[in-house]
């Protein structure tokens, strides 16, 4: 599960690069398919009593693509702004990743198979 201001924007951000869809929509929380969860700023703050830190990099979603430099051309696309933590670089075991954030700054990773 991922925290969202908009879920709407995310649901579209999530099926636009990566296909996902909603399998049930549970007035601001979301599940979409391959097990993402979508939840709304507003009720997760009610539930943890405290504040949302975007970009605090302490996990990442993490999906694959073989052709990864094609998704890339669809990240830049439909998503010009993107904010990159890094753009795409090679592990020394040779598999080709890249990290960035969604809209509500979660940090996502996708790297070609292994």
């Amino acid at each position: 599960m991922i925290v969202v201001n908009d879920i709407e924007k995310a649901r579209q951000f999530y099926y636009d690069l990566f296909g996902l869809e909603m399998i049930l929509d549970n007035d601001g929380n979301m599940v979409l398919t391959e097990g993402l969860v979508l939840q709304e700023e507003k009720y997760w703050k009610e539930f943890i009593d405290k504040e949302i830190i975007p970009e605090n990099n302490s996990c990442e979603l993490y999906f694959e693509e073989e052709d990864i430099e094609a998704f890339i051309e669809k990240l830049e696309e439909y998503y010009p702004d993107v904010k990159y933590v890094n753009k795409l670089m090679t592990h020394s075991w040779g598999q080709k990743v890249i990290r960035f954030y969604d809209p509500d700054g979660n940090l996502i990773e996708v790297g070609t198979p292994t």
